[in-house]
């Protein structure tokens, strides 16, 4: 049996962008990715701060709460970028929002000028964004509105943080991309189409449910029990 290997990634950045790619100049400051192999995960994760060697932006760090003072000590992207590459590639990656962290780390590796090809050319991309939108059109697809909706308990995500995302995205891809919805997610589908939509996304399985026969010793002691509660006038 061929082993799936999935790499669930998120990234954090001294800015921000509006429109979901990199600004110039703007460095990656924390990657965190975890490893699932066949929908399971490994604990063979990957997690480093990073040092950017520019100010971290007001905005940026309203959102991840990460200091420049903090990042002082830490290695640059090049001090690990053959490590990160060799743990990602041939991989299927997992990112909400792809665009904008593909944008960051090629962009990083296309600073160290060898000749690494982008990260969408040696891997494959899901966005969990794009699922998000189809399956639930029109509604907030935030990873915490996701999460809040999938009922992911993030209690203890006060700021982003990549590997907590990672870890917090891993579970919502298994809910968005497994058959065995509860009904809080039927719920969620507001009309005919969208469900149909969601079909596309999800792959069909059929299962059968078991069914346990009762023994000849069970069957005797029910019926051992009906006659005494017959004769006590049990109700």
């Amino acid at each position: 049996m061929n082993k799936k290997r999935t790499v669930i990634l998120d990234t954090e950045t001294t800015g921000i962008s509006s429109i979901g790619l990199p600004h110039t100049n703007h460095r990656i400051i924390e990657i965190g990715a975890v490893e699932m192999i066949n929908r399971r995960f490994t604990g063979n994760n990957f997690h480093v701060y990073l040092k950017p060697n520019r100010s971290i932006e007001s905005g940026a760090l309203k959102v991840h709460g990460i200091t420049n003072d903090f990042l002082s000590d830490k290695p640059i992207f090049k001090d690990i970028a053959i490590e990160f590459f060799n743990y990602i590639k041939n991989s299927e990656i997992v990112i909400h929002n792809a665009s904008f962290d593909l944008g960051f780390i090629n962009q990083e590796f296309q600073m160290l000028n060898q000749n690494i090809k982008k990260i969408d050319v040696v891997c494959s991309i899901i966005d969990t964004l794009k699922i998000a939108r189809t399956l639930f059109p029109g509604k907030k697809n935030t990873l915490d509105a996701l999460c809040t909706r999938y009922k992911i308990n993030k209690s203890h995500r006060n700021v982003h943080s990549a590997i907590i995302d990672a870890k917090l995205l891993g579970k919502l891809y298994l809910l968005m991309t497994s058959r065995q919805e509860s009904l809080f997610f039927y719920d969620s589908f507001n009309n005919e189409k969208s469900f149909k939509k969601s079909d596309c996304l999800v792959k069909s399985k059929k299962y059968s449910l078991k069914i346990l026969y009762a023994s000849q010793e069970e069957l005797k002691l029910h019926k051992q029990y009906l006659e005494y509660i017959k004769n006590k006038n049990i109700c």
